[in-house]
């Protein structure tokens, strides 16, 4: 047997798993999306469970990765692309859970957003798929991930100024506090896609 065949099982096993994690975050993201558009308590209860089975994946990756003496790809490049890819989906949940406990209601911004991370969310799934057989298309998923952050951004610059803008009585500010939280983990969220889209280009490049 030819030692890399020895070590395929598990080679396999990470892309599998990294996949595994980016089709939960873009689950979460889709519930993220039906959030913001129809506020549910039950809505927020599926995106913590969503993160739970997530965190189980990313735990059984990184027991494989310390079992593993050779890897498919660079050990900090899976450690940091799971790491980036939960970050995503735990920032969604955080969001969900903030407006939970605070009774901050959906704005208009807040939907825009979410939609735009559901669409970065998808272009990571589809370059963790495409990383071994095509990593020149998973490069343009990476792109498009990268480009839907900068969307978020702008977004983001749009909501602050409009919630810095209306009248500044205590009740508003107190308001505008809880807002702006909420705003702040959406942006976090749309940063860590950023982050897993740029090791996803790192990894192309190497591989070629």
């Amino acid at each position: 047997m030819n030692i890399r065949d020895f070590f395929k099982p598990r080679q396999d096993n990470f892309v599998r798993l990294l996949l595994e994690q980016a089709a939960l975050t873009l689950k979460g993201m889709e519930l993220l999306q039906d959030y913001m558009e129809a506020q549910s308590h039950e809505v927020a209860e599926q995106i913590m469970f969503t993160e739970k089975e997530a965190d189980e994946v990313r735990r059984i990756l990184i027991d494989e990765l310390l079992r593993t003496f050779v890897t498919p790809l660079d050990r900090e490049d899976i450690f940091g692309l799971s790491r980036d890819i939960d970050d995503v989906l735990d920032y969604a949940d955080t969001t969900v859970d903030e407006m939970e406990i605070l009774s901050v209601e959906p704005t208009p911004y807040m939907g825009r957003i979410a939609s735009l991370l559901r669409d970065a969310a998808f272009e990571i799934h589809k370059g963790v798929q495409r990383l071994e057989d095509h990593p020149g298309v998973a490069a343009e998923h990476a792109q498009r991930a990268k480009a839907l952050e900068n969307r978020v951004e702008h977004v983001y610059r749009e909501a602050i100024a409009d919630l810095f803008s209306g009248p500044q009585d205590v009740e508003h500010v107190v308001e505008m506090l809880k807002v702006r939280e909420v705003y702040r983990h959406l942006s976090n969220a749309a940063d860590r896609g950023d982050e897993a889209a740029n090791i996803i280009a790192d990894i192309v490049v190497k591989m070629s």
